[in-house]
C-alpha cells in the first residue's frame, strides 16, 4: 500500500537551507513511492493551521524540515495525534536532532533523514511545558534562564558567522556584561530553595547553541528534566570553565550543581526564558514534563 506522507517545510530555515533540505527530502520520499502532500507556512500560525489539517486526515507520518524551533512551533497540534513524525534537520542549531542520532544538516543528508519517514523506528520523547503567567508554551530541548538566555538573545540578533561560532561569539560579547542572578528554585511543589547563580538550564535534551551539552546527562524519555546550575562565578572563572561546557564535563566542578525533577518553578529578579532558541517569556515560570508526549521515527 502507497504511504501517505505530509511534509512541512520552513525554507528559511537555518538561514536559507531549509528550502534544499526539503526539496532533497520531498524528491527522496517520492522515489521510494510515497504520496506527499507538501506543506509550507508564510507563519507559524499558518503551519500550525496547514498541519492540523493534515494530521485530521491521518497520514502515515509527518515529516518536518526545519530546525528545533520549527518543531517546536507545531507542538500544540502534534501532541496526542499519534502520527509520527520524522524530523530533517535545517535548523541553525539542530539540537534535538543530535540527540537523536539524526543525520546532520544538509541537503545530501536530508534525503536519508526524510526516508526515516517510512523506515524508521517509532520513539516516544518527552517533551516541556512552560508557564508564565497565563500562557502555556511546550519546548523540546533546553529552557536557558539567566546567563545562557542573554546569549541566546544575543546570538538571535548575530548576523554572523554562521553555526556554533556564532553562538561562542555571543558567549564572549555576554561574558562582559556578566552579573549574578538571585534565582528561587521550588522543586516538585516543596519549599522555595534561594540559589543564587549565573544560570539556571533546565534540560529535556543534552544540548543547546548547535551541540553545547549543557546538560550531558539530560534523557528526552525518562520523564524527568536535568536541572543544571551555576553558582555565581566571575569572568576569568567563568572562561575556565568553558572548555568542560563544551565537553560535557562541567559537573565535577564545585560551583555546578544538578537536580532531577519533572516539575520545577523559577523566579528571578529582571527573569526572561528561552527554550529552542526562541524567547518564550519574562517573569516567574513554571516548567513541567509532559511524558511521552511526542511520536517520533528516529534511526533504527
Amino acid at each position: 500500500m502507497t504511504a501517505r506522507v505530509a511534509v512541512l517545510v520552513n525554507p528559511v530555515a537555518g538561514r536559507g537551507r531549509g528550502a534544499a533540505a526539503g526539496r532533497a527530502a520531498i524528491a527522496r520520499l517520492r522515489e521510494l513511492g510515497a504520496e506527499v502532500r507538501e506543506l509550507e507556512g508564510a507563519s507559524a500560525a499558518e503551519a500550525r493551521e496547514l498541519v492540523g489539517a493534515a494530521l485530521a486526515e491521518r497520514p502515515d507520518a509527518l515529516v518536518v524540515v526545519g530546525g528545533d524551533g520549527t518543531l517546536a512551533s507545531i507542538l500544540d497540534v502534534l501532541v496526542g495525534a499519534d502520527v509520527p513524525v520524522a524530523l530533517v534537520p535545517a535548523g541553525t542549531g539542530n539540537d534535538l536532532a543530535r540527540s537523536l542520532g539524526l543525520p546532520p544538516a544538509g541537503a545530501e543528508s536530508a534525503a536519508r533523514a526524510a526516508e526515516l519517514a517510512l523506515s524508521g523506528r517509532i520513539r516516544d520523547i518527552d517533551i516541556g511545558e512552560i508557564g508564565i503567567g497565563d500562557r502555556r508554551t511546550r519546548f523540546l530541548t533546553i529552557a536557558a534562564l539567566g546567563f545562557d538566555a542573554h546569549v541566546a538573545d544575543r546570538t538571535n540578533r548575530l548576523r554572523r558567522p554562521r553555526g556554533r561560532a556564532r553562538y561562542y561569539l555571543a558567549l564572549v560579547i555576554e561574558l562582559v556584561r556578566l552579573r549574578p542572578m538571585r534565582f528561587s528554585l521550588r522543586v516538585d511543589g516543596g519549599p522555595p530553595e534561594h540559589r543564587p547563580g549565573i544560570l539556571v538550564a533546565i534540560g529535556n535534551t543534552r544540548s543547546y547553541g548547535g551541540g553545547m551539552p549543557m546538560c550531558p546527562e539530560a534523557d528526552p524519555g525518562d520523564g524527568r528534566f536535568d536541572v543544571t546550575h551555576v553558582a555565581p562565578i566571575g569572568r576569568l572563572k567563568l572562561l575556565r570553565l568553558f572548555p568542560l561546557l563544551l565537553s560535557g564535563r562541567h559537573l565535577s566542578r564545585p560551583e555546578v550543581s544538578t537536580l532531577r525533577t519533572a516539575l520545577i518553578e523559577v523566579s528571578a529578579p529582571s527573569l526572561v526564558v528561552y527554550a529552542d532558541g526562541e524567547r518564550i517569556g519574562a517573569g516567574p515560570a513554571r516548567f513541567a514534563v509532559l511524558p511521552r508526549a511526542l511520536r517520533l521515527r528516529v534511526p533504527g
